[in-house]
């Protein structure tokens, strides 16, 4: 079972991913989902602030041994609903009504950092830690709406060299290039990711709109254009 938490500072909802490396699977994404609907739903919260209890690791992204157990077993539409639940936990990030702030607190690797760039903001560990799309050496080309999200959040220059490449990015690095919008040691990372946090006190309904605007294009592709892939197996 997924271990995914929250606590509120005022406007402010801290949310820690507890499973591990934070893999997605199928739990971890409807938990993942259900902890954001709650917040939503059930809260007064302006801002949520993710970030991951593992000693060295923010997320791994999916849980590649679960979804081989998965493909090997020939259970094709149990692979199908994971992918497009996955791309529900990214569309829920990128629609959210809510400032999201994601405090990378050691390695994002694959998914992981694509998740990462689904939030408005990304603050990240300086003193351990690596942000990665390993998926050129896995022989793994991204989504129609994975591409989206990258662009949303990284100039093109530098997701272009970081695809085709497999670049290990060190905080500094994403933060030279914009990728994070500062760099720090782990000891000040929550202070960082929370005093930025508090300054979003915004209406929900305004910010809903607005991103639901800015980030069309991520949720169109996600649901015009990946389906074309998932449904036919052409992940690769």
């Amino acid at each position: 079972m997924a271990d995914i938490t929250y606590t509120l500072d005022k406007e402010v909802a801290v949310v820690s991913l507890n499973t591990g490396e934070n893999r997605f699977n199928l739990d971890f994404v409807d938990t993942f989902i259900s902890v954001f609907d709650e917040l939503e739903t059930k809260t007064e919260a302006r801002t949520i602030v993710v970030t991951s209890s593992h000693e060295k690791i923010f997320s791994n992204g999916i849980d590649l041994d679960w979804l081989s157990g998965l493909i090997q077993a020939g259970k094709a539409d149990e692979v199908k609903q994971f992918l497009y639940r996955q791309n529900d936990m990214f569309k829920r990030v990128a629609t959210c009504p809510m400032i999201t702030i994601a405090a990378i607190s050691g390695h994002a690797f694959a998914g992981g950092a694509i998740l990462a760039c689904a939030f408005d903001f990304r603050v990240m560990r300086s003193d351990r830690g690596f942000f990665c799309f390993p998926e050129v050496d896995l022989g793994i080309p991204f989504l129609p709406g994975m591409l989206a999200l990258l662009e949303s959040a990284i100039p093109l220059y530098k997701m272009n060299e970081m695809q085709y490449l497999g670049l290990r990015m060190t905080a500094e690095e994403c933060e030279k290039h914009h990728i994070v919008t500062r760099a720090c040691h782990k000891d000040d990372l929550m202070n960082e990711a929370m005093a930025f946090a508090k300054k979003f006190n915004k209406d929900r309904k305004t910010i809903g709109e607005m991103k639901r605007r800015m980030n069309r294009n991520i949720v169109a592709a996600m649901d015009n254009e990946d389906g074309a892939y998932i449904e036919r197996g052409r992940l690769v």
